[in-house]
C-alpha cells in the first residue's frame, strides 16, 4: 500500500463525504461526538458500505435527522455494531476500540501475554466440552518460567471445565490456573472414540506486556542434496522486516534452493510486510502481487494503477536478498489468517505452492485505522477521547483476480495436527514439516508420511482474544 494514495484519498474523501454536514466539535453531547465520528468513518472508508443502507452518502436528508438519528444509538460501539454487513459469515473482523494506545502496540506486536500460545476443540459440533493445547511457548514469559510445553492438554481453567460459551472469558482473566490432562486416542487414527481426561496438576501463569518476535524458528536442513530452508513466521509484523531480510540472507548465503514457511499458527499483520516475503522468494520485481477492491466511492476516486501492489525488490531502498524460487512449501491450519492467505494466493501464479495441513481461515480483505479526525489520522485525532475504529476497507485479488475464499484456503497435502503427538516444532521429525520435506525428497506429491488422523472440531485459539490479531492491515 501506497502511503501517497492514501493520502490524496482522504483528502479528497474529506472534500467530498464529510461536507455534508457540519462540524460537531462544540456539540457538549459526547455522544454524539462519537457517533459522528463512527458514522462519518464508516461512510467514506466502510468496504460494504454500498450494503449497508444507513450508510448511503443520501442517507440524511437535514442535519436534525442526521442529529436523531445519531441520539437513536447509546454507545459507538452499538451504533458501529449495527453498521456492519453481515457480521456472522461476511464482516468478521471490524472493530472499534476505546483505547487506541492498546490497538496501536498490538499492531506492533506488544500484547498481554502469558506466553501460553494455545489452541482449541471439540470433539463434535454438539459437544459443548472445549478442550485446550499448547501450541508454542513464548521465551522470557510466565509459561516457559512455569513449564509449560508444547503438547500440554487442558480442560480447565481455575477448575471450571471450558465450554463454548465460557472458554473466552476464563482464559481473558490476566492471571489464572490451568488445569492439565491427557489426550487418549484409544490408539486408532480415528476421532470418534477419543477422550480428553483430566490430572490433579495445575500451573498458575500471569500475563504481562509482551513483544513477541515473530521470526520464531529458522535452519538449513540438507534434503536430497538440496539446502532446504525453514523459517517458522508467526506474525506480519513491519518493525521486525530488517530482521526478516536478513534471514533471508542467510538463506540466500546458504545457496537455499527449497523453502518451507510455516504458518499454521499465524494469524496476519502488515500487507506490506506480507509483500516483502513474497517478493524475497519469488523474482517477480514489477509483477502484479494484488489487486484492490474498495467501496465503489474510493473505487471511483482512485487511478487503477494504485489499486494495484507489485512485487519489489527492496525495503525503502534497502536491496531485498531474494531467494528466486519456483516452489515454496507453506503448513497450515485454520489459525493461518489474513496476510497468510494473501501470500499463498498471490504466489499461486507465479509458483508451485505446495500447501500441507488444513484448511485456513478465509479472511481476504485489509483494515486501516480510522481516528476521530476531520480526515480520520491520527496527528489531527481529537485529544477529548482514545476511540479509534480498524474497518475492513478493501478485499484483496490476486494476479489471476481470485479472491472471496471466505471458507478458507484448502491444502493440497491435507495433515491434520495429531493433539497427541505434535511434535518439536523445527525438527525434521515433526509430522507437518516431515511431510514437507518428504515431498522435495521425492519429488513428487507424496502423501506416505502424511497422517490419517482426523481434523478435530476447531473452536478458536489464543488469537481470538486479541481483537485485532487476525488483521490484514495497510499503513496510512
Amino acid at each position: 500500500m501506497k502511503t501517497i494514495k492514501l493520502l490524496v484519498l482522504t483528502s479528497t474523501l474529506l472534500l467530498t463525504f464529510t461536507s455534508c454536514f457540519e462540524d460537531m466539535d462544540d456539540n457538549p453531547a459526547s455522544s454524539i461526538e462519537l457517533n459522528d465520528f463512527v458514522w462519518r468513518g464508516l461512510n467514506a472508508y466502510y468496504l460494504y458500505k454500498d450494503e449497508v443502507p444507513d450508510l448511503a452518502n443520501n442517507r440524511f436528508n437535514s442535519d436534525v435527522e442526521y442529529n436523531l438519528y445519531l441520539n437513536g444509538f447509546y454507545s459507538p460501539e452499538n451504533l458501529f455494531e449495527s453498521l456492519i454487513y453481515q457480521p456472522q459469515s461476511i464482516d468478521r473482523f471490524s472493530w472499534i476500540t476505546s483505547n487506541y494506545n492498546t490497538l496501536e502496540q498490538q499492531l506492533n506486536g506488544t500484547t498481554l501475554n502469558n506466553g501460553m500460545e494455545f489452541g482449541l476443540f471439540r470433539f463434535n459440533d454438539t459437544d459443548t466440552n472445549v478442550y485446550g493445547y499448547v501450541r508454542y511457548v513464548l521465551p522470557g514469559t510466565s509459561a516457559e518460567a512455569n513449564g509449560i510445553q508444547r503438547g500440554d492438554i487442558f480442560n480447565a481453567i481455575n477448575g471450571s471445565q471450558l465450554t463454548v460459551n465460557n472458554w473466552s472469558l476464563l482464559l481473558s482473566a490476566n492471571s489464572y490456573s490451568v488445569n492439565l490432562a491427557t489426550y487418549n486416542d484409544n490408539n486408532t487414527p480415528e476421532t470418534s472414540d477419543d477422550t480428553v481426561l483430566p490430572t490433579n496438576q495445575s500451573i498458575a501463569l500471569a500475563k504481562a506486556p509482551y513483544t513477541e518476535n515473530p521470526i520464531f524458528k529458522t535452519d538449513i536442513f540438507e534434503v536430497a542434496g538440496k539446502n532446504v530452508g525453514y523459517l517458522m513466521y508467526n506474525g506480519f509484523t513491519a518493525p521486525y522486516d530488517t530482521q526478516l531480510n536478513s534471514v533471508f540472507g542467510n538463506f540466500l548465503a546458504n545457496n537455499v534452493q527449497e523453502l518451507v514457511l510455516d504458518f499454521r499458527y499465524n494469524p496476519g499483520g502488515s500487507v506490506n510486510s506480507a509483500i516483502l516475503l513474497s517478493s524475497m522468494i519469488a523474482n517477480n520485481t514489477g509483477e502484479i502481487f494484488s489487486t484492490e477492491e474498495w467501496n465503489s466511492d474510493i473505487q471511483a476516486l482512485l487511478e487503477p494503477e494504485s489499486l494495484i501492489n507489485r512485487f519489489t525488490n527492496n525495503d525503502d531502498g534497502t536491496p531485498l536478498n531474494i531467494l528466486n524460487l519456483n516452489r515454496v512449501y507453506i503448513l497450515t491450519t485454520r489459525g493461518s489468517a489474513s496476510a497468510s492467505e494473501l501470500v499463498i494466493n498471490c504466489l499461486r501464479p507465479y509458483l508451485d505452492v505446495v500447501q500441507i495441513g488444513t484448511t485456513t481461515t478465509g479472511k481476504f480483505q485489509a483494515s486501516i485505522t480510522l481516528y476521530d479526525a476531520p480526515d480520520f489520522r491520527k496527528q489531527n485525532a481529537k485529544q477529548t477521547h482514545s476511540y479509534a475504529m480498524q474497518p475492513l476497507v478493501l478485499k484483496s485479488l490476486n494476479s489471476l483476480g481470485v479472491t472471496d475464499y471466505s471458507q478458507g484456503l484448502t491444502p493440497d497435502i491435507l495433515q491434520a495436527e495429531n493433539y497427541n503427538n505434535l511434535g518439536v516444532l523445527g525438527d525434521i521429525n515433526e509430522p507437518l514439516l516431515a511431510t514437507a520435506l518428504q515431498h522435495i525428497e521425492d519429488s513428487s506429491r507424496s502423501t506416505n508420511n502424511a497422517s490419517n488422523i482426523e481434523p478435530l472440531n476447531f473452536v478458536g485459539d489464543s488469537n481470538d482474544l486479541t481483537p485485532f490479531s487476525k488483521d490484514m492491515h495497510i499503513n496510512r
